[in-house]
């Protein structure tokens, strides 16, 4: 007889918090590899890429670079030699925020594929979830565009109310229109920071409704907005704490790569000579570098995916309470998985419902 389907990370019943937090705990030891691969892929890859961007960037305009760190005090550097390096350090810069902003975007989509098989308690591969995640990454990149564009104006606002209160604390002994500028600032401020969280919260889950339903940006942001409703200071909750965990965790796991790169660069540093060359100096500083990036690259594959997570499992919550979705994914889970048809939007997560 065949062994019995291993059960899901999760009740397929409405979830208490426990429910969330243990099936995100869960679904990242059951698939780790999927999820870390990815992830690790995603970064890495990014990151290849800048350094390769950077490198080319510094053969471009290394005489140039040179000629401007020579400079004494009291000269000033030629508009020739400071336009190219500009012009190279804005070309890095976008490619690397262009990047990482698709590496995010693919950590983004894969935690959703990896959920729609631990929900069912069904083994996936990292090829599979590849195809599946990489498909959904330009509509989940437009979801994170427009929840910014959404948000960006309240910020906006708050900055601009930050700065009124400064200019009104500056000219308080000069105008008498510093109390109206205080105001203004303080409104503004208050006003504006429960409006963008609110945003955001009302929006969270459109990344994954993106990835679940098959949902292009604006319908997602719509959808998320659907199953906020009526709900909202319980998944404000309970997404804040997830965002809460991997925030400390991220930085408990900071803390040894720290202590580790410091004491590789102190006795890196104690072997130098009086007059070190420029391999040595090198030689040290990329040990202390590569340590502290690793540590970086872990502690960002814990914050991208365990929030993902709990913001997944609450989106499938809502689709349980609200849409009756737990009698589908049960009907589902019991069926074979090379009896399912092919997933789609009208699949156990389309967003039509049962």
């Amino acid at each position: 007889m065949p062994p019995p389907p291993r059960p899901g990370v999760i009740p397929l019943a409405p979830l208490k918090l426990g429910d969330v937090l243990g099936g995100a705990f869960s679904a990242m030891g059951r698939y780790w590899k999927q999820l870390f691969g990815m992830g690790a892929t995603a970064y890495g890859g990014a990151l290849v890429i800048v350094v390769a961007v950077a490198l080319i960037a510094y053969s471009a305009i290394s005489d140039r670079l040179h000629r401007v760190v020579e400079l004494s005090a009291d000269e000033d550097a030629a508009s020739s030699d400071v336009v190219p390096l500009v012009i190279a350090l804005g070309i890095v810069w976008l490619v690397a925020m262009l990047a990482f902003v698709v590496a995010t975007a693919l950590v983004y989509a894969t935690v959703p594929v990896v959920l729609q098989e631990a929900v069912l308690g069904r083994p996936t591969t990292f090829a599979a979830v590849w195809r599946r995640a990489w498909a959904r990454v330009p509509a989940v990149i437009g979801t994170v565009i427009l929840c910014f564009l959404v948000a960006v104006l309240p910020m906006l606002l708050m900055v601009s109310g930050f700065l009124a209160v400064m200019i009104g604390l500056i000219t308080a002994a000069r105008e008498t229109s510093a109390p109206l500028w205080i105001t203004f600032g303080l409104l503004g401020s208050i006003a504006t920071v429960p409006l963008a969280i609110w945003l955001w919260v009302k929006f969270c889950l459109a990344p994954s409704i993106a990835v679940f339903e098959n949902q292009p940006a604006v319908a997602a942001l719509r959808r998320s907005s659907q199953l906020v409703r009526g709900d909202w200071w319980r998944v404000f909750g309970i997404t804040l704490l997830g965002f809460g965990i991997a925030a400390v965790a991220n930085y408990l796991i900071q803390i040894p790569f720290t202590f580790l790169g410091m004491f590789s660069g102190i006795i890196g540093g104690t072997t130098l000579d009086a007059n070190p060359n420029p391999a040595s100096i090198a030689f040290v500083v990329g040990t202390y570098l590569v340590i502290i990036l690793l540590g970086q690259l872990i502690g960002q594959l814990l914050s991208a995916t365990f929030p993902q997570l709990v913001t997944g499992l609450v989106y499938i919550d809502r689709r349980i309470r609200t849409e009756n979705l737990g009698p589908v994914l049960a009907e589902a889970a019991a069926v074979p998985p090379q009896a399912q048809p092919q997933p789609g939007p009208h699949g156990p997560y389309g967003s039509h419902g049962p």
